[in-house]
């Protein structure tokens, strides 16, 4: 099969670390494990750049490929979010290193379709109005409780 990408990276995200594999030449691989936190993922973007690694692909697991992607991104790193559905290794033993073989395998091959991801404002912009949705609708439910607090103890609130 046709390697489009002699050097990449796949990454397998949790919570808690990321297992990232990079093929950096002909059968030639490297794997490491890093945490979740800024520096963590900082140390992975050296690592990466140390080893003229220019694209990377992950699952979209959950809200966990977030920040890793942001600052991919924000390091000049091209990053490619995978549905999980569609990079299901073969059935049998899984493991996080053999996950993140997988996602590399399949981006060196160019197997994997990106999902679409809005460009950072239009991401910020979105969580912001999730956010107020998410106040207005809190305040929404605050006033019935008041509301229905003092229907209960027979205060009338209308004039």
């Amino acid at each position: 099969m046709e390697v489009i990408y002699e050097r990449c990276c796949g990454i397998d995200v949790h919570k808690k670390m990321v297992m990232a594999c990079v093929y950096t030449g002909v059968r030639k691989k490297e794997i490491r494990k890093f945490g979740t936190m800024t520096d963590d993922i900082l140390e992975l973007v050296d690592w990466l750049k140390g080893l003229d690694c220019r694209i990377a692909a992950m699952e979209s697991t959950g809200v966990y490929w977030k920040p890793l992607y942001n600052i991919l991104e924000s390091e000049g790193i091209e990053v490619i979010v995978v549905n999980a559905q569609h990079i299901k290794a073969v059935p049998g033993r899984k493991t996080d290193i053999k996950d993140a073989e997988w996602i590399a395998d399949l981006v060196r091959h160019g197997l994997v379709k990106a999902s679409y991801i809005p460009d950072r404002e239009q991401r910020e912009l979105r969580e912001m109005v999730r956010y107020r949705n998410d106040i207005v609708n809190e305040r929404a439910r605050e006033i019935n409780r008041i509301q229905a607090v003092l229907e209960g103890a027979n205060i009338n609130t209308k004039h």
